[in-house]
């Protein structure tokens, strides 16, 4: 399922497309938000969203073998929830 299909699932709930349109934006948008100050998402019953700094690391360039220094940076991660698990089983 990508975006659109998404939202034309919303819109099968709601009255419009559009309305379904900015529902999904604002979810997208709020969650993004708050990834960017650091905080975690928690939907219970799906998972959580949170945050997690990735050490700086050496990797090889695969082209010339040359070793590489990695820099640390923060990554988004999803945690699926027990319900979401259980019910992709």
């Amino acid at each position: 399922m990508n975006k659109g299909e998404l939202i034309d699932a919303v819109a099968k709930v709601v009255s419009t497309k559009k309305e379904a349109a900015a529902a999904v934006e604002t979810v997208l948008s709020s969650i993004k938000a708050s990834l960017k100050k650091g905080k975690p998402v928690t939907l219970v019953g799906f998972g959580t969203f949170k945050v997690v700094k990735r050490k700086a690391r050496t990797g090889r360039n695969p082209r010339t073998g040359a070793t590489i220094k990695i820099p640390a940076k923060n990554v988004p991660v999803f945690k699926p929830g027990s319900e979401l698990k259980a019910a992709v089983k």
